[in-house]
């Protein structure tokens, strides 16, 4: 865009290319690294990221996000024998949790196209997206942030040669819009921490 329209603007509307170039200055670059592209657009679709360099660091914020929420002493969704020490360490019920305050869980994958988080039944069991807690604390490293749905579904496929999963399905929106549009339908939206832990 030349500098006198930028500065007295133009009767003509700006054309496919000068929309790109003007979007692009605050989207990540397609060729920008996978964990970038997720950070950007997980963050755009209402996620709260929380970076961790390691476990002392997973155990800090989730802490701190139970003292942000008043979760202490309360009951939580989970369904991974190895995420139930970091429960049983701040008191948090997890046997028969008749009303959990929020899921704490691992994922499938993280895809970095849509900023979504991939699960499956190993993390939450049959439940629908819609039947899980609003609030949700999911636990994931750096080398499960993949491209796209169909890498995802590539990985699982490679993971699991025997007792593959079931119910495979992403979580997109982290928060709830003024104005749904017909790509949010069916969907619920979510209150949803990610703690990444650096793995590579």
């Amino acid at each position: 865009m030349s500098l006198f329209r930028k500065i007295f603007g133009s009767n003509t509307p700006p054309s496919e290319e000068e929309k790109d170039k003007e979007y692009s200055k605050y989207s990540p670059d397609v060729n920008a690294p996978l964990d970038e592209q997720f950070i950007y657009n997980f963050k755009r679709n209402g996620g709260k990221f929380l970076y961790c360099e390691n476990e002392a660091e997973v155990k800090d914020h989730f802490e701190n996000i139970l003292e942000e929420n008043d979760w202490f002493e309360n009951e939580a969704l989970c369904y991974e024998p190895k995420l139930f020490s970091i429960l049983e360490e701040n008191k948090i019920g997890y046997h028969e949790a008749k009303k959990p305050s929020f899921l704490l869980a691992n994922c499938e994958n993280l895809i970095a196209d849509e900023g979504s988080i991939l699960f499956s039944s190993k993390q939450i069991k049959q439940h629908k997206p819609n039947e899980l807690p609003i609030n949700i604390i999911v636990f994931a490293t750096t080398s499960q942030i993949i491209g796209t749905k169909s890498d995802g579904l590539s990985v699982i496929k490679n993971k699991y040669l025997r007792d593959y999963p079931t119910n495979i399905t992403t979580i997109k929106y982290f928060e709830k819009v003024e104005e749904e549009d017909f790509t949010q339908y069916g969907s619920s939206a979510k209150n949803l921490y990610l703690l990444l832990l650096e793995d590579f």
